[in-house]
């Protein structure tokens, strides 16, 4: 589509709220401008008060607006640290529903989906966020759609995991609004290959986090992190790939350096270190929805891995 007056786009920012995923909303905006010549995007910074606002880097920024203050946007854009599971900030919802009366779309990058989840404005819609608050995030919405996902944009509703996959959504988002080749000169501007097909937006993020090459192993990978709780078993695990056993272990081994049975436990156990975290969750609650039948085995095996018994790992 083309549109003639610019669209105008706010991004609502929490302490601690991540430099990177930042720029990476702002910056394809600005690109965008300088390349059609006219303004296509305008843009301001919003706070949940009137104070300045610290990113994790140690940059504080003064936004132009509180959120008792700020006027419509057709894009709001939530921008928090990993603290978004206890973000309470009245005001900002408020604002963000009445905007959404007149029509806005709502978003967020890294953790700020938290922030709409906890107010119910991501109901019935699907979304992802950043992959060390994903389990928690399962585990207080079990009825959200959550994808692994670099990016989610549904309908009115779009979510990035953070860092450049914020850049990618908004790629997406400037082709919908002014074409395809805009968006590529945008890309071009940052040295930027964008992703385009859902399959490696889904893949990237468990191919960056683990260094995985090998396809089979990229595929069990994504189907033990979708059966934490359950404690699959690797034959059954072979079967769903349509492998032997044995293949799958010497696939494992090759790339990893550790059996598919090994690398499993490792994954329960770093699901368990970050719904410790992120999350308000019982040590024995985490302990069964990681796939562990009793405390003391948990315990043992938490302490071997991370070096501290889990009650040390709460953030809080």
């Amino acid at each position: 589509m083309t549109n003639e007056t610019p669209l105008t786009l706010a991004v609502l920012v929490f302490p601690q709220f991540p430099m990177m995923a930042f720029s990476s909303v702002i910056e394809p905006l600005r690109a965008a401008n300088v390349l059609a010549k006219r303004q296509c995007y305008h843009w301001f910074i919003v706070g949940a008060d009137d104070r300045p606002v610290e990113a994790s880097n140690g940059v504080v920024i003064k936004p132009g607006f509180s959120a008792h203050s700020a006027p419509r946007a057709d894009r709001i854009v939530v921008c928090s640290g990993g603290d978004a599971d206890h973000l309470v900030a009245d005001g900002a919802v408020a604002w963000i529903r009445k905007s959404l009366r007149g029509g806005a779309h709502i978003g967020a990058v890294a953790d700020g989906a938290f922030f709409l989840a906890r107010a119910g404005l991501l109901d019935g819609h699907a979304c992802t966020l950043h992959w060390t608050s994903q389990a928690a995030f399962a585990e207080a919405f079990p009825t959200i759609d959550l994808k692994r996902d670099l990016y989610i944009i549904d309908r009115k509703r779009f979510t990035s995991a953070g860092g450049v996959g914020s850049l990618d959504m908004m790629l997406d988002i400037i082709t919908a609004d002014y074409g395809a080749g805009l968006a590529a000169g945008v890309a071009e501007w940052f040295v930027h290959s964008p992703l385009r097909s859902s399959v490696d937006r889904k893949m990237m993020p468990l191919r960056l986090r683990t260094g995985v090459q090998n396809e089979l192993v990229l595929s069990a990978i994504a189907i033990m992190e979708d059966d934490v709780e359950e404690r699959l078993a690797m034959s059954d695990l072979a079967t769903r790939l349509g492998v032997s056993p044995d293949r799958l272990e010497r696939c494992f081994r090759a790339e990893l350096s550790i059996s598919p049975n090994g690398y499993y436990r490792r994954l329960r156990l770093k699901r368990a270190a970050d719904l410790l975290a992120h999350s308000s969750m019982a040590v024995r609650d985490v302990a069964l929805a990681c796939g562990f039948s009793s405390m003391s085995s948990f315990a043992r095996a938490f302490r071997e891995e991370h070096g501290h018994p889990p009650r040390l790992a709460r953030r809080h």
